[in-house]
């Protein structure tokens, strides 16, 4: 979809009787039907020179004229936090995020995000969804470190987000677990839905549910402890943490999903102190596989354990 600028079309027979958004949505390139829907909305669309709804139902010869706007500047503030990136061009942007950092601004989180640091980073933003941005394509915890992609314009933030929904990026994780884990690999299918009590929580004995599958193997064992490696067939909230949490080995450090009443249960005191000194999960985006959304080509991209956790493993080693 061009940036800015004016296009005209001419329906032809075979559009007749589509939706006017879905019609924008075929003829203008990498536009999705939404941002198609919010063009109309704004009055940048017509239909033989009339202001028409995205519901309107085009009819063979009318003309369909509009403007591209330029993208309008982002209501987010760029600040200069520091960044590893990974990887950058011209469409994406691949960073190796560290723990304690927000990924998008919320209540209560209004600046020092990670799209704060984008903004700032980030010279030739081309605008997402009309405002000129970073295209959030997937979200790490503010605790959990590791690799994480953005979209630079729209049709890159389409073309992953694509990838996302229809599960072709592997998505691989490192994190260390309460207790001696007793077999050596395994796969966890429950389903998660958010928690019938503390919303602000998951679960896997939701009502409202929806399958989730993670599939985990031993890398390391330690005192009080295991390394797994994880990687996750699907992308529900807080997955590998109530996953893990459903198994009985909660992440280290994770006091949403009981962690603490985990490190209690730790019958080596050393190895307990040393838990108990963890301020946060222990949960790492190691490896991130997706195609390139321009050329499609395959790329993996690998971030290095964070310091703390590194430490820890080091400390737990028998």
């Amino acid at each position: 979809m061009p940036h800015q600028g004016v296009f005209a079309f001419v329906a032809a027979v075979s559009d007749a009787d589509k939706r006017l958004d879905a019609f924008l949505a075929q003829y203008l390139q990498d536009c999705t039907r939404s941002r198609a829907a919010k063009l109309i909305q704004q009055y940048f669309v017509t239909v033989n020179g009339q202001i028409k709804k995205p519901s309107y139902r085009v009819h063979p010869g009318e003309t369909i004229r509009g403007v591209i706007p330029p993208p309008h500047p982002s209501r987010l503030k760029p600040e200069p936090i520091p960044l590893e990136v990974l990887y950058e061009d011209s469409e994406l942007i691949v960073v190796d995020k560290q723990p304690g950092l927000v990924v998008h601004p919320a209540p209560g989180h209004a600046t020092g995000t990670l799209v704060n640091a984008l903004l700032h980073h980030c010279r030739n933003l081309s605008g997402i969804d009309g405002e000129r941005r970073p295209g959030i394509v997937h979200r790490l915890d503010k605790d959990t470190s590791g690799v994480l992609v953005a979209a630079k314009n729209d049709a890159a933030h389409q073309k992953l987000a694509q990838q996302f929904k229809t599960r072709r990026v592997t998505k691989i994780y490192l994190t260390l677990v309460y207790g001696a884990v007793s077999q050596d690999s395994g796969t966890i299918d429950l389903a998660i839905g958010r928690h019938p009590i503390d919303r602000k929580r998951m679960s896997t004995l939701s009502r409202k549910s929806r399958k989730a599958e993670t599939s985990w193997q031993v890398e390391t064992r330690l005192a009080g402890a295991t390394l797994l490696k994880v990687e996750l067939k699907t992308g529900r909230t807080h997955q590998i943490r109530v996953h893990c949490a459903a198994i009985h080995h909660p992440v280290v450090g994770d006091k949403t999903y009981g962690g603490r009443r985990a490190r209690r249960a730790v019958d080596c005191k050393e190895a307990a102190d040393k838990l108990k000194g963890v301020s946060r999960q222990m949960l790492h985006a190691w490896q991130l596989g997706i195609q390139h959304p321009t050329t499609g080509k395959p790329m993996l991209f690998e971030a290095p354990l964070p310091p703390d956790m590194r430490q820890l493993i080091d400390d737990l080693s028998c």
